[in-house]
């Protein structure tokens, strides 16, 4: 990578051809109304870093949502604006593209959203985060493919550094901080020298920041590649404790992760797995607090209180001779994800414990009975409470392979009849 970056040659060789011509497109609409588009942001960092984004986002020197209502118009796209921050998202088949008038911000107190007024292309980036992140491409037809580099970013990417664009960026918005360590670890740069003191400063300025941005940040952070690299770093640099100080970024966490990665059925399960193992050595008065704060989804909530509240349950699983038909109803109604965090989180993988987790997980939960209500009321047993009792018994027989098939579930049931 060198000051003499072939970017047009970039954007056609790490873009899609529709989504380039589309760009083109954008362009030339936007040049027609006197107005000069810039693509900025990430997209430019990576394509610089020759990394995939397809997250296009554009700033316009003029009338960002007058041009993506013309754009609307002529493709038939979904649009959605935003007349208070002058932006528009525009909505295609396979694509997204975001586009917004050139802004200044300020900020009325620390951790405030900012308050937004139109500014020119300097002002706008110079309200990004960090200088990687402050670059942009000129698209205009006659200047296609300029970069446009007002702090240094360039350089920044090539010395592999995170820098702030000023002073005031983490007491301005402290959500920063996760996002430059973020950057950090991701890229495998480091943290600029000064920018590194101003974060270790303003780290109480993060309890400026709300419970669900604070969220927001730590579930980026559970989408990378290696999560437990970013809450290792937030740790040493306690960030991580502002989210409650009983929280670890440590050895066991990163051991636990990486086999959460090898259990994982999803990228949703994943996630889960990462906050349930997260949280997972706290107190349920401390986990009650982090719900209390971060405000997770209902389900994730579920995973947090049921991997909590499975430590004390599991113990009886590490008991001898255990039949199967115990264990499952130790472990039944538990979320899946909160037991895969428990099977995960024992030291050793031949715990008794975890063996019997594994084994309701691989075989319990899928036995049924090839009898049914219907079936046992068919043989003179009507409904209530008698036949709810005899179908837990057929399924606990079932479980324990006292009766293996449908005959021998009836003769079963025939024998209790006569009893």
């Amino acid at each position: 990578m060198n000051e003499h970056t072939n970017l047009p040659g970039l954007i056609e060789k790490n873009l899609p051809k529709e989504l380039v011509a589309l760009m083109q497109r954008v362009a030339t609409l936007a040049a027609r109304r006197n107005q000069t588009l810039y693509l900025v942001g990430g997209v430019v960092r990576d394509l610089l870093l020759g990394l995939p984004n397809l997250d296009l986002d554009f700033v316009v020197e003029g009338d960002a949502i007058g041009l993506a209502k013309e754009l609307a118009q002529s493709t038939g796209g979904k649009l959605t604006t935003h007349t208070r921050f002058n932006t528009a998202k525009l909505r295609l088949d396979k694509w997204s593209l975001d586009l917004v008038t050139a802004r200044s911000e300020t900020y009325a107190r620390p951790g405030a959203l900012p308050t937004v007024k139109p500014g020119s292309l300097k002002d706008d980036l110079l309200r990004r985060d960090f200088t990687i992140n402050a670059m942009s491409i000129r698209l205009t037809p006659e200047r296609y493919g300029e970069l446009v580099d007002l702090y240094g970013g360039h350089a920044d990417l090539r010395h592999k550094l995170i820098r702030i664009l000023h002073e005031k960026s983490f007491s301005d918005d402290a959500t920063r901080i996760w996002r430059a360590i973020r950057y950090e670890q991701r890229l495998d740069f480091q943290i600029e020298p000064e920018t590194l003191r101003l974060l270790k400063r303003d780290i109480p300025m993060l309890d400026t920041i709300s419970g669900d941005r604070i969220r927001h940040e730590l579930e980026l952070e559970l989408k990378e590649e290696y999560p437990e690299k970013m809450l290792h770093r937030a740790w040493i640099l306690k960030a991580l404790g502002k989210i409650h100080s009983s929280l670890k970024g440590d050895t066991w966490l990163q051991d636990k992760f990486l086999q959460a990665r090898a259990t994982a059925s999803s990228g949703q399960e994943l996630a889960g797995l990462y906050f349930a193992l997260l949280t997972y050595r706290l107190t349920e008065q401390e986990v009650e607090e982090i719900i209390a704060f971060l405000r997770p989804t209902r389900q994730t909530a579920i995973i947090l209180r049921d991997s909590s509240q499975l430590q004390t349950v599991v113990k009886e699983l590490a008991q001898k001779g255990l039949q199967p038909a115990h264990i499952y109803s130790i472990l039944h109604g538990y979320h899946h994800t909160a037991l895969l965090t428990n099977y995960i989180a024992f030291s050793s993988a031949t715990a008794r414990n975890a063996i019997n987790i594994k084994l309701y997980l691989e075989k319990l939960r899928f036995v049924k009975t090839a009898l049914t209500g219907d079936d046992l009321q068919a043989m003179g047993i009507p409904p209530g409470p008698q036949m709810q009792e005899l179908l837990v018994l057929l399924h606990n027989a079932r479980l324990n392979g006292e009766v293996r098939s449908r005959q021998e579930e009836e003769a079963l049931v025939r024998e209790w009849l006569k009893e």
